[in-house]
């Protein structure tokens, strides 16, 4: 018997119709890359004024805080000594090429109670001083500081060397007087001493 005009009868399931995914609009993938890079950019904005307003002079909430140092200086302390006139011995030499003024001043000096070494001139290689210095050992700063006071507050200094006498050599004597042009051959103005062979002397050290 032919086949022909027959078809064998299909089952339920292939009756059935298949179902298909329902496909997403690629306009819903395009409106959310829109909004996506919206977001970007405001987030960009914002981050960038946020940045340009701390750079700014004043901008940001920058908190300045003032510190106020206090620098502590020690104050400078004065002391007032009584010094013996015959506890030290002076050396005066001439640096201001008036003839005669060392020796004027030396017998001055030995008039006040001190005890001063013959005159000596200043060193060769020593110029003539305008200034007159008093050059003191060390131990001998108060003595010093009194002899200035006598000289009318002229300037003290540690004995430089060599030491600025022709001979190089101070002798016996700790405190030595440069003379210069400002006080050579000019009396002395201070008070002289008449109670008693000493002087009390201020000194100031500086802090």
């Amino acid at each position: 018997m032919g086949t022909s005009g027959y078809s064998k009868p299909m089952s339920q399931e292939q009756q059935r119709p298949r179902r298909t995914p329902p496909s997403v609009p690629s306009s819903v993938n395009s409106t959310m890359s829109i909004v996506i890079a919206a977001v970007a950019l405001l987030l960009g904005y914002f981050i960038l004024r946020d940045i340009q307003s701390n750079d700014s002079p004043g901008g940001g909430n920058e908190v300045v805080s003032d510190t106020t140092v206090v620098d502590t200086v020690a104050p400078d302390v004065t002391t007032t000594s009584t010094i013996v006139l015959t506890a030290f011995k002076v050396q005066v030499a001439n640096a201001s090429k008036v003839a005669g003024s060392a020796g004027q001043l030396t017998v001055e000096l030995q008039g006040r109670g001190y005890i001063v070494q013959p005159a000596l001139n200043a060193s060769e290689i020593t110029p003539k001083q305008t200034t007159t210095v008093v050059y003191f050992l060390a131990g001998s700063e108060a003595a010093a500081a009194a002899i200035a006071n006598e000289l009318g507050g002229v300037a003290t200094a540690p004995m430089p060397a060599p030491i600025p006498t022709e001979t190089g050599k101070l002798g016996e004597a700790s405190v030595l007087i440069l003379l210069g042009t400002d006080v050579a051959g000019k009396p002395l103005t201070s008070p002289i001493p008449t109670s008693s062979p000493a002087v009390a002397v201020t000194t100031t050290t500086v802090a």
